[in-house]
């Protein structure tokens, strides 16, 4: 097992990574504050891994809400369902909410854990690549509005994550490729050489190398750890974590939360923040190309779906969490592992980038 510290002060917590974490005790005991605990998991994760859980949870009254799986679940009506629980079980100020599961369920138990009588304790145990790498570290809660991704939430930090890496073998191939668009971005984001080694190892990660994928979670944790360590609320640096959201993002809501995963809709849209990069001259098309090629040989797309124009896309982005003063703000690649947010730039680049689809990341 590795232990990772996220650095926030009073509130800083263990980041616990390896195998076969679920079922021990003490590493999630010291961090349920009362004698009573509410898991919020989904009808995928409960049968495989509930047991296991509540197993370690010997002491501790357990109550258990078990939510439909989905990203078009992320919605306040499914919040409000996590909160009739705790009040139809009369929960008080000292229980605990655990996330069992992937980003949708840590995300919305996170939210409920920051509003439930103004604050109470929880613990994520990330299920899938995706959470382990991302979502669970950071404290960004929330649901999902029809209008925009995750407009709703909360900064609120979790008092441990626990990331058991033997869950990744129970992984849909899709939702691993759909996890490995958010361990390509810390290589692109600031870290080449994690980039250069995912070049090396990107089969060897889709077949499911338990060491290497031990691996990327580890180095992805530690990343996003110092960044978050040095901008907790994203005021600056943290937005870069952000690199092809914003596209991202407008294709999640353009196609219908759920008809894309998550990663696959970062992974087009970092290829588009590669292909915007290079029409401005802050990289070389060889460079775009390069990382291009990464993220199709971990068999994520790389074009944008066919019915989403240019003017859809301008639409779908003008309610990102990143506008600012009416102006979208993107992540871009100033040099290739060195990443910046831009917003003043020639808008002719930005349309070619949107009409490119196919042709995207070729001069």
């Amino acid at each position: 097992m590795i232990s990772l510290e996220l650095d926030l002060g009073e509130r800083s917590y263990p980041i616990f990574i390896g195998t076969g974490l679920l079922g021990r005790k003490e590493l999630i005991s010291p961090y349920i504050k009362g004698k009573r605990a509410l898991i919020v998991t989904n009808e995928v994760v409960a049968p495989l891994y509930l047991e296991q859980v509540k197993a370690s949870l010997d002491g501790i009254e357990c109550d258990v809400i078990v939510l439909p799986d989905g990203e078009h679940t992320k919605t306040l009506d499914t919040l409000t369902l996590i909160y009739d629980q705790l009040l139809e079980q009369r929960h008080e100020r000292s229980t605990t909410l655990i996330a069992l599961g992937g980003g949708v369920i840590g995300d919305i138990t996170g939210f409920a854990a920051a509003t439930y009588q103004r604050g109470v304790n929880f613990i994520q145990i990330p299920t899938t690549l995706l959470s382990q790498v991302d979502s669970s570290v950071g404290g960004k809660t929330g649901v999902n509005h029809p209008l925009g991704k995750n407009m709703i939430g909360a900064f609120y930090q979790p008092q441990c994550v626990i990331a058991d890496t033997d869950v990744l073998a129970s992984l849909p191939k899709r939702e691993l490729q759909a996890g490995l668009a958010e361990v390509i971005k810390y290589g692109l984001i600031d870290n080449l050489v994690f980039f250069e080694w995912l070049e090396e190892n990107i089969e060897a990660l889709l077949a499911g190398d338990k060491d290497l994928l031990a691996e990327a979670v580890r180095v992805s944790c530690s990343d996003k750890a110092r960044i978050v360590a040095a901008d907790e609320k994203e005021g600056g640096v943290r937005a870069l974590l952000n690199l092809g959201h914003t596209f991202g993002h407008a294709i999640e809501n353009g196609m219908g939360y759920g008809v894309w995963l998550h990663g696959e809709a970062v992974a087009t849209g970092m290829v588009m923040a590669a292909d915007l990069s290079a029409r401005l001259g802050y990289i070389s098309w060889q460079e775009a190309a390069r990382a291009k090629t990464l993220i199709a040989r971990a068999g994520l797309p790389v074009v944008p779906p066919e019915n989403l124009s240019a003017k859809d896309f301008r639409k779908l982005m003008s309610f990102d969490k990143k506008v600012q003063g009416g102006r979208v703000r993107f992540v871009l690649m100033r040099e290739f592992g060195h990443t910046v947010i831009e917003s003043d730039f020639d808008a002719s680049l930005l349309e070619q980038t949107l009409e490119a689809k196919e042709h995207l990341c070729q001069q």
